[in-house]
């Protein structure tokens, strides 16, 4: 139809083109009659007139086409023929800059909206204003965003006012596909999927042909990866690569490097690849004591993981039920490492097959994958998770917490970690509803992830004592001070006695919340963390031997200048940096088969080790000191802060959860003294003047003390004069030892 349409429209400018030549020749010539003249003027009006009711039906057709509605299901695919991509249509937004670059000036006005709309600007205010208007609400297919256009492509409907009428140019998309323009992006969606559903993906735009992508390749750990131009910030058929996780992958391979030193070898499961970066340093790295597995449900994922392997020189198996099943090197050389790569759901793959060492590691919460993880892991494995919905963890979306979690809690001081324990306690059930028990050896909250790392213990009786440290927290919403509920069902008269704060008595109301469930257990193993960085200081991971560091210090609840203290009975012990750690020879896990069931003896050992463990468990939470600094004074320094309360005979040590958080088992009240004493008032006067001034304010302070302390005793030593009257008439009776009584 549209080819007819425009062979007619072709023919009648013909025919105009002839009937103005005709007139111009008949006009020159004198000789002819008027009635010629006048024959020849009427046929010339008749074609025009012919003419032009052809061009006007065309317009009014073209017209109609483009004032459609949008929620219309007949789609214009009758147009064949290639046309010109719209301005609107890029890959990028820099490609829309491009436009805006075409104009020299210094002011340069927007390429998708008129001037009267957005007027010419430099070109920092133009860039926000294409990213936020058009490139943010833009419509995505096949790799082309389809932003929305303000240009007079598309006449809304008149609105007519006082017998006028005013077109108002609206907002619109144009589509890739047909040459539709719709208001909408609800409706544009709908709109691509229609098309989609009919099958017609192909694009009737003349478009440049889509450039190869232009992998980039970044190196970690002595791994390369081939990464996508857009891995950090990536689309749902995209790898995604964070470069900011670069501390979790260390801290991963860490925890798989101590298990690999007990039993060889171990069968560990990525199952979340993407690109394949972590999996491909298990295997790079401790070569044959592992057998590692990277699976992803994304099959773009799974091509990337594969080009990442013949990338590091190693072996890919493609399928685990198709033996014999492998790639060989291009290069021919003789490399012993396989890796095998899978495309399943992550559920599916950990119901299917047992592992020694599983790590999760999700886009948000990893709750709907424990009961699978949990399932066929081996006694004495690992499962370690990656949380990334700190919004909900770290309690600003409380409500997306207790879908997920079933937990209740609120914005704190030691809100990181409220996190991890919210994390474990999740954990701790699903292990249970396996007949699994769990020891944490490891819990870390940072700015952009919760990761938890567990050893499973198999058996009713684990998993009824992991079950029994999931308790509910009493929270003071005055003092910030907390504590775990009791153990046992009965119920309590008065709940607020259990805190050690005296705020529902002096404060009116109800002055405590109740957060939980939580896990109420230790967050760390002190010896599995130093064997955590032992490895990382042999395979030279620099970046996570900080934080380590910092984690065993917590553990112990030690300071840094007291970390290398070790006990003389330690006999099977190496020291690294001035760090003692515990050789993989100390376990006696490291001659159990793996997949078999541990005899008596090593699980006596087991108990025992965890038992002492608990023994020296570190404090639960840590306080602020800023949060509970007093207004007007002066803090001490941290460290020196820390020695104040370690002589007043307290555990402290800092934390890896906060930078200015202590640990510590003082109770608030004693913090709060404790700070108090060793700060100094703040004075607006001269710097000449101010310690001499504190000294002697301190001095007067001492003095005031002290008389208000005699003051105290000699009235304590009239009352007792006063009523020990009779108490002498009665000894002057009695015997000594009645007198004692």
């Amino acid at each position: 139809m549209a080819a007819g349409e425009a062979v007619e429209a072709g023919l009648s400018a013909e025919r105009l083109q002839e009937a103005e030549k005709e007139a111009a020749e008949n006009g020159a010539s004198s000789a002819g009659g008027d009635g010629e003249v006048g024959c020849t003027k009427v046929e010339n009006n008749n074609l025009s007139v012919k003419a032009g009711s052809e061009v006007e039906t065309k317009e009014e057709r073209t017209e109609h086409e483009s004032i459609r509605e949008p929620d219309s299901n007949i789609l214009d695919v009758s147009s064949d023929y290639p046309r010109e991509k719209h301005l609107s249509i890029q890959r990028q937004l820099a490609d829309l800059e491009k436009l805006a670059d075409l104009n020299e000036a210094e002011k340069k006005p927007c390429p998708l909206c008129p001037e009267e709309k957005f007027k010419a600007c430099y070109g920092h205010k133009l860039h926000r204003h294409l990213q936020n208007l058009h490139w943010k609400i833009s419509v995505e297919f096949e790799g082309y965003r389809m932003c929305i256009c303000h240009l007079p492509c598309r006449v809304a409907k008149p609105n007519f006012v006082a017998d006028q009428a005013f077109s108002k140019m609206g907002a619109h998309y144009h589509c890739i596909i047909c040459s539709a323009t719709i208001t909408r992006r609800t409706d544009m969606i709908g709109h691509i999927n229609r098309h989609v559903n009919k099958g017609e993906t192909e694009s009737r735009f003349i478009t440049a042909p889509a450039p190869k992508s232009s992998c980039e390749v970044l190196k970690e750990a002595d791994t390369d990866v081939q990464v996508l131009p857009n891995y950090f910030t990536p689309q749902k058929t995209d790898s995604y690569f964070n470069p900011k996780m670069k501390l979790n992958r260390q801290l991963i391979f860490c925890a798989l490097a101590v298990l690999a030193e007990e039993r060889k070898p171990i069968e560990c499961l990525d199952a979340f690849g993407a690109t394949g970066i972590m999996g491909l340093q298990w295997a790079k790295h401790l070569r044959s004591s592992v057998k590692v597995t990277i699976n992803d449900c994304n099959e773009n994922s799974v091509t990337m993981i594969q080009e990442n392997c013949h990338l590091n020189k190693m072996k890919v198996k493609v399928s685990a039920k198709e033996e014999d099943n492998y790639e060989a090197l291009e290069d021919g050389e003789e490399n012993t490492d396989t890796i095998e790569v899978t495309k399943m759901d992550a559920n599916v793959i950990m119901h299917l097959r047992s592992f020694d060492f599983i790590h999760l590691d999700p886009f948000g919460t990893s709750v709907n994958y424990l009961d699978s993880a949990f399932r066929n892991v081996r006694n004495l494995g690992i499962v370690s998770l990656t949380s990334t919905d700190i919004s909900s963890l770290y309690a600003k979306a409380q409500h997306v917490t207790l879908r997920h979690y079933g937990c209740n809690i609120v914005r704190t001081e030691y809100y990181k970690e409220l996190a991890a324990r919210t994390v474990i306690a999740a954990v701790a059930r699903s292990a249970a509803r396996c007949n699994k028990g769990i020891e944490v050896l490891l819990a870390v909250a940072l700015e952009h992830f919760v990761l938890v790392v567990v050893r499973v213990l198999r058996g009713p009786s684990p998993a009824d004592d992991s079950v029994k440290k999931v308790r509910y927290l009493i929270h003071c919403q005055w003092c910030e001070e907390r504590i775990f509920q009791k153990e046992g069902n009965m119920v309590e008269e008065n709940p607020y006695q259990q805190l050690p704060c005296d705020c529902h008595g002096s404060m009116p109301g109800r002055t405590a919340v109740v957060l939980g469930p939580l896990w109420s257990g230790a967050l760390f193993n002190t010896g599995f963390l130093r064997r955590m960085l032992f490895e990382a200081v042999q395979y030279g991971l620099d970046d996570v031997q900080p934080l380590l560091k910092t984690v065993v210090c917590e553990a112990e609840c030690t300071t840094s200048k007291n970390f290398s203290t070790h006990s003389p009975s330690d006999e099977n012990k190496q020291e690294e940096c001035g760090v003692y750690i515990k050789t993989p020879d100390m376990l006696a896990e490291s001659d159990v088969v793996p997949g078999k069931r541990k005899n008596n003896e090593v699980m006596r050992n087991a108990t025992k080790r965890q038992k002492t463990d608990n023994s020296a468990e570190h404090p639960a939470f840590y306080y602020n000191i800023h949060r509970h600094s007093i207004k007007g004074m002066n803090m001490p320094k941290l460290n020196k802060f820390l020695n104040y309360l370690s002589e007043a005979g307290y555990r402290v040590s800092r934390t890896h959860f906060d930078p200015m958080g202590v640990r510590t088992n003082a109770p608030l009240a004693q913090f709060k003294t404790v700070l108090m004493k060793h700060s100094t008032p703040t004075y607006a006067g001269g710097q000449t003047e101010g310690p001499l001034q504190l000294t002697e304010d301190v001095q007067v302070g001492d003095q005031l003390q002290a008389a208000a302390d005699s003051k105290a005793k000699d009235d304590e030593f009239l009352e007792e004069k006063k009523s020990g009257d009779t108490a002498a008439i009665f000894t002057e009776d009695c015997p000594t030892h009645c007198a004692a009584n």
